[in-house]
């Protein structure tokens, strides 16, 4: 890995110290610069998990992509640059959805104590979460909690409405091979959001700010506030340009 050219993919400059606080700076910095798009996905043009692949689309491209290749890309270059680095397979529970297949690529990091790290996840936090502490803990954009049984954790974002489960996940390293069918069922599999329609977000200005692109329209958080306003079709690509420095 070229670690310069990575780092300045992401716009990070700091000395590299290994604590919490320059890991939270590189997760936002990464969050700010590359986001959480579908784009290969969905115009069908096939992504990999393999780190082959994503760190060259992350940074020679200059492009985002979904947990398995962001996460994939940002624990590889924390371990080119002398983090402890574990990757664990996880099940996305929003809206219920539960199963066995790994869904979800997560990072923990370990430094004086272990954190939940990620940068494949949407809108969610976007600082470090220390792991060996149930919370709630600030996330940078709420409050998150973890909970353990059967050997598995479960990380829930504290609501008005309560406590909603995002994923869970068993504190078992796993290569990136093990999402392999995932990647594929997600690629391929008729109505699921990846295929349905494209969308791009990421932080601005390392956060909380956010900017989120959808298929017809563009939302803005600024100051916890969002508005949005409508894209036609013909400022799509545009739109995708001036925010994400991307063409579909």
């Amino acid at each position: 890995m070229d670690i310069a050219r990575y780092l300045e993919r992401i716009g990070f400059t700091s000395a590299i110290r290994h604590d919490v606080d320059v890991l939270e700076a590189l997760q936002r910095a990464h969050l700010t610069a590359v986001p959480f798009e579908n784009l290969h996905v969905y115009h069908r043009r096939g992504v990999s998990t393999a780190t082959e692949w994503s760190v060259p689309k992350v940074v020679e491209q200059r492009r985002g992509g979904w947990c398995f290749e962001l996460n994939g890309a940002f624990a590889a270059l924390l371990e080119a640059l002398g983090f402890r680095v574990q990757r664990f397979a996880a099940t996305v529970m929003i809206g219920g959805v539960t199963g066995s297949e790994p869904t979800h690529l997560t990072i923990e990091v370990t430094l004086d104590r272990p954190y939940l790290v990620d940068v494949g996840f949407g809108d969610s936090f976007i600082r470090p979460l220390p792991l060996d502490d149930p919370g709630p803990h600030d996330g940078g954009v709420g409050d998150f909690v973890f909970a353990a049984d059967d050997g598995m954790t479960t990380m829930y974002e504290r609501t008005t409405l309560g406590d909603q489960p995002k994923y869970r996940f068993a504190p078992t390293p796993v290569d990136l091979a093990s999402f392999d069918a995932a990647s594929r069922r997600f690629q391929t599999q008729p109505g699921l959001h990846w295929t349905a329609a494209p969308f791009a977000t990421r932080l601005l200005d390392g956060g909380p700010d956010r900017v989120t692109l959808l298929a017809d329209r563009i939302k803005f958080r600024r100051g916890g506030v969002w508005c949005e306003e409508p894209v036609a079709p013909d400022q799509w690509e545009a739109a995708l340009l001036r925010w994400f420095g991307m063409t579909p």
